[in-house]
């Protein structure tokens, strides 16, 4: 499949669960198509971008190990996805790639998600945590970090820094789940 037959493909992706897992299928079945979905998630600006990021935090959350191949391509172009409905899914991927890592069942991840990887990860999300974004992306960004950190020794540190400082101005989402990490770092 061509990146436009893929393109026009994803015009019928939707909000709904079915959709997106309809799509998520066809990747994992057809794992050519990873990295036509990714240049078309990475088209940062379109419309359908986002509508790729479903479909790949929706393969991912299916089959975390099919996106080891392009681990480089999605650590590489994370932080250049802005607009909100492409963010979430991206910090998605993010928090499985990282829960896969630290996962206590032996998994592919583990060895394949390097520490150039993690560090456009551990990036991103920090850039996700300061800057004006939604909860979701922030939530996920949150948890990722807290992971990372366990290798990391200076994440944790600046992380508590950033909800000690931001909790007061933020959702009660945002609340609830820095409480939740907060709790675990002290």
């Amino acid at each position: 499949m061509t990146t436009d037959a893929l393109y026009h493909k994803l015009n019928y992706v939707n909000h709904s669960r079915e959709k997106r897992l309809y799509y998520a299928n066809l990747v994992i079945a057809n794992p050519d198509l990873i990295p036509i979905l990714l240049e078309i998630l990475f088209m940062v600006n379109d419309k359908i971008s986002p509508r790729a990021a479903w479909v790949f935090e929706f393969m991912c959350g299916k089959d975390i190990e099919a996106a080891i191949p392009h681990l480089d391509t999605f650590t590489n172009n994370i932080h250049k996805v802005h607009l909100d409905s492409a963010v979430r899914p991206v910090a998605k991927v993010c928090e499985y790639l990282s829960m896969a890592y630290y996962s206590k069942t032996k998994n592919k991840i583990q060895s394949a998600l390097l520490p150039k990887h993690q560090e456009k990860i551990i990036e991103a999300c920090f850039d996700w945590m300061i800057n004006d974004e939604k909860i979701a992306p922030k939530a996920y960004a949150m948890n990722t970090l807290f992971l990372l950190g366990k290798d990391y020794d200076w994440i944790h540190p600046e992380l508590v820094m950033i909800l000690e400082r931001d909790y007061q101005m933020q959702s009660s989402g945002f609340k609830a789940r820095a409480r939740h990490i907060l709790k675990k770092l002290k």
